[in-house]
């Protein structure tokens, strides 16, 4: 029996919800042999269905939110669609990452429908700034030392793995991303840090609500691999906590079908 789902906020219209690492959001032509999805997980814990309106890759935890009806979901949905969803993250690098910096690789398509070569490349933009470092006297790599920071990042497109190709073509790999990241660096978090998995976490989601139209901000605080993590580098500073800011709309509140 799995565990309850966090939940971090839930009205009539919507819940949102920390999806743990690892955890499928639904069934695909990927998910071959998985049993476990978000979406029957959460259906059955609040005894309802639930619309997905975004995604979040499978090794990726933190803030998700889903519609309670189809009106809604597809409001939410446009809302997503339309860059009228603020999103937050925060990810663990190799190297000491810029600054601030704005981030603008177009990136191709990687759904397997076909070729990527052949997928056209799509305007893609996220907004990264280092939040902290930390060094190591370990020899992960060549130098003597290595070198890691706190990153946050905003990504102002939805392309698919955006945030970890974006933060690897910029020189910064992912701790953990077993694709688009470096094996040593991934190997030495799992064995000797007790982090075996992609350090990547949606941690704030901001946004109009799809119904009274009031400015709505969910924030989630990291799984226990992540905050451990956090405080053993020093950065517990950088932890977030599960909150949810509501404050009063600007324009009245929409009818819903």
């Amino acid at each position: 029996m799995s565990d309850p789902l966090r939940i971090l906020h839930q009205d009539e219209h919507l819940v949102a919800v920390h999806k743990p690492a690892g955890l499928l959001v639904h069934r695909t032509a990927l998910a071959r042999g998985e049993r476990e999805f978000l979406m029957q997980r959460l259906r059955d814990q609040l005894g309802q269905r639930v619309y997905p309106v975004h995604r979040l890759d499978r090794p990726t935890s933190g803030v998700m939110v889903l519609a309670l009806s189809p009106g809604v979901a597809t409001r939410l949905t446009e809302a997503f669609a339309e860059r009228r969803v603020a999103k937050r993250y925060l990810a663990v690098v190799r190297g000491i990452g810029p600054e601030a910096e704005r981030l603008e690789y177009p990136l191709r398509e990687e759904d397997g429908s076909r070729p990527k070569a052949e997928m056209p490349a799509m305007e893609a933009v996220t907004d990264i700034r280092r939040l902290d470092s930390v060094e190591l006297p370990v020899q992960v790599d060549r130098y003597p030392s290595s070198r890691y920071s706190l990153m946050e990042a905003r990504p102002l497109t939805g392309r698919r793995h955006q945030i970890r190709r974006h933060l690897s073509q910029r020189g910064y790999p992912i701790i953990g991303d077993a694709k688009h990241g470096k094996g040593n660096h991934n190997r030495f978090f799992a064995e000797h840090l007790e982090a075996p998995r992609l350090l990547l976490a949606a941690t704030e989601l901001a946004f109009a609500h799809p119904v009274t139209g009031q400015p709505l901000r969910l924030s989630g605080a990291l799984d226990a691999t992540m905050s451990a993590l956090f405080r053993r580098f020093g950065w517990a500073g950088h932890l977030p906590v599960d909150a949810v800011e509501q404050s009063q709309p600007h324009s009245h509140p929409a009818a819903i079908d």
